[in-house]
Formats: C-alpha cells, structure tokens, sequence
C-alpha cells in the first residue's frame, strides 16, 4: 500500500526545521565562542596593560565577578620574597590585615596536580583534612581557581556566592574553562606586576624608589597641564637623624625610618604616591592638590610624627621631621621637568631646616 503524498510531505516538512533548528542552534552557539574569544582579547589586553599590582587585582576580580556572574572574588598571591605563603592581597588592600595559606599545603598540591578549577565542594572532597580550609570557610567560595605560571602554583583565586540564573548555580565545563583562560592570563599579568611592585618599592619602608617616583611624577605633570590642574611635592627630612643610629644603633635608624613611613602613609589618599628619595629623605605627589591643600597635608604628617611615641627598646624617642612644599600651577609656576619641581621643594625643605627644623615651608616661586 502506497504512503499517502500528504504524510511524506509532512515528513520531509519536519526534517527540514529540525534541520534548521539544528544549524540555528549551532550558529548562536558559534557566535557565543566568537564573542567569547573576543571578551578574552580584550580582558588580555587590559592585564597587559595594567602593571599597577593593585590595580591589576582590582580588575581582575571585576572581570570574574562580571564573567561569571558572583557577588565577589578574592586573590591569594605567592609570596614573591619569601616563598613560604599565599598571601591574600585583595583584602589587604582593604584592611591592610595579613591573611595567608601556606605553600606546603594538600590543597596547593591538588590544584597544581589538576591544574583544572574546583568547586568548593569538590575540593573539600578531594583533600579532606587542611588547616587550610579554616581560613577559605571564611569567604564562602563556590569555585576554586588555581593561577599557574610556569609550572608554579603563584596564587589562588575564590569565586563567591554565584548570583542564581534560573535556580542553576552550578558551573558548566565550559564556564570552567573559560575561567581557565582568564586565569592563565591573570598569573602572567599577577608575575609581571608583581616583579615591577617589588623592584620598585624599597623592601624596608615599603614606600616607592627615587626613580619610580619621578616617572609617575612626570606622567601627573603631563596630566596635570592638560587638564589645568594643580599638583603638590612634598619633601620630607628626619631632623638629626644620624644621632638615632650613633646612640642606639643601625637598627634603631631602621625602626625610625619603618615609623616615619607608616605614618606618612596613613596620612595619604589612595590616589598620592609616596616614595623613600634616598637615606632620611621622603617625598610625596599630591595629584590634583594646590598650595593650601597641599600645605595642610604636610602639616597634618609633621605634627602626626611630632607627637607620635616612638619606643624602641624601651626608650622613647622623640623623632621630627622638616618639610618643604612645592605646587605645579600652568599660571604661577609651570615648571619644565619633574627634577624641577622636587629641587622646588628641597628648596623649601632647606628653609625649613635653616629656621630651626621641625616646620612645613612653602617655596615660593620668582613672578
């Protein structure tokens, strides 16, 4: 008995959307890699881009939170100086508190050994018994990510609560690897800021070096005099230091100079770079700050300084420092180069100690 004509026509009918169905299906699916791919060189491109260490991670956990679709992120970041933890960056760039994991650890040797992200879940399955996970509990993590360079384990990276889409939180393969991916690229950018933080801050005051200071420096004036702003260098010096290490010892002018840089810093924005410029001496850059502001800051540093109790094996020492400010203004004072406007300020700096130390002078320039 012959097929009626009107059963193969639906027949062929239905072949041909599901067909279509099919190749409609794999279309969005390959413009979703495409996009993908795209999203990556861009976030490569960022990474490459962004050598400040802070602000580096700072990115990074957006990326991940914005990627993947959680309420927050963390980064644990191997101790480049002394090897032995992970220390978690992220919030102490928040508290300044220091919060670590060791490096000999189960759970550092199953991310290396996977190289492969985990849920928290899975992990705590898989390396039951860590001191380790005491710390992690704390911050409520769904997905583990390792960072990996060169055949080093050089950080781990939290994924948090993830936001529900349609009551699914789990994480897909392919969400996984794309988190891979972003994690390749973030420990190559990690390493690379992390080199450039440590060869260009001062390991005992933690403060930047001399010549990274001039270079953000001459990058703010440039800024500065497109945008007509005004811009502030402070320069610190601790009065009759050498009498510190002539009556208590080298360490002693160590534990001055540790003091006296905290105290600056705690004084500063974010935005304001401070730097050791060589021995006793300290500068500061105040971006967008003129003679008043600037005037008030330094003030607020020697008073802070002057009345702190510094205690070093139980003498109190009464430590002071002499400052001297200087301000770029494009009206009042466009200086030419940044070495102009620190020896403005060592100008003023120099006052200040020719007047009897212990006091903020103003240099102010010729009309």
């Amino acid at each position: 008995m012959s097929r009626p004509k009107g059963s193969k026509n639906k027949k062929t009918s239905q072949t041909k959307e599901n067909s279509n169905s099919s190749v409609l299906e794999q279309t969005v699916q390959y413009e979703k890699k495409i996009y993908d791919l795209e999203q990556m060189l861009d976030i490569a491109k960022s990474f490459c881009q962004n050598l400040d260490f802070a602000n580096l991670l700072e990115s990074i956990v957006y990326i991940c939170m914005a990627q993947m679709h959680v309420l927050g992120a963390e980064i644990f970041v191997r101790n480049l100086i002394k090897d032995d933890c992970f220390i978690l960056e992220t919030e102490r760039s928040r508290t300044n508190d220091i919060i670590s994991l060791p490096v000999v650890d189960p759970i550092s040797d199953k991310l290396l050994e996977l190289r492969d992200a985990m849920t928290y879940e899975e992990l705590k399955a898989a390396v039951p018994e860590s001191p380790s996970f005491k710390i992690l509990d704390l911050y409520n993590p769904t997905l583990i990510v390792p960072l990996i360079q060169k055949n080093h384990l050089n950080g781990i990276l939290l994924l948090q609560e993830r936001i529900a889409i349609e009551d699914d939180v789990s994480y897909t393969e392919y969400e996984r690897s794309q988190m891979m991916t972003i994690a390749s690229l973030a420990s190559v950018a990690i390493n690379n800021a992390a080199l450039v933080e440590t060869s260009s801050t001062d390991m005992m005051t933690k403060l930047r070096l001399k010549y990274y200071f001039f270079n953000v420096l001459s990058d703010a004036i440039d800024t500065a005099f497109l945008q007509s702003q005004k811009l502030s260098v402070l320069m610190f010096d601790i009065d009759f230091f050498k009498k510190f290490n002539d009556t208590y010892g080298h360490e002693c002018g160590d534990f001055v100079l540790i003091g006296v840089a905290d105290l600056i810093k705690k004084s500063l924005r974010e935005a304001d770079v401070a730097s050791r410029y060589g021995g006793e001496e300290f500068t500061v850059m105040l971006t967008n700050t003129g003679r008043d502001e600037a005037m008030l800051v330094a003030e607020r540093i020697r008073a802070a300084i002057d009345e702190h109790d510094f205690i070093f094996n139980d003498q109190h020492l009464h430590v002071t420092i002499s400052v001297g400010v200087s301000v770029f203004d494009i009206e009042k004072n466009l200086v030419n180069s940044p070495s102009e406007l620190v020896n403005q300020a060592d100008q003023g700096l120099y006052m200040s100690k020719s007047n009897g130390r212990n006091r903020v002078t103003y240099f102010e320039p010729k009309k």
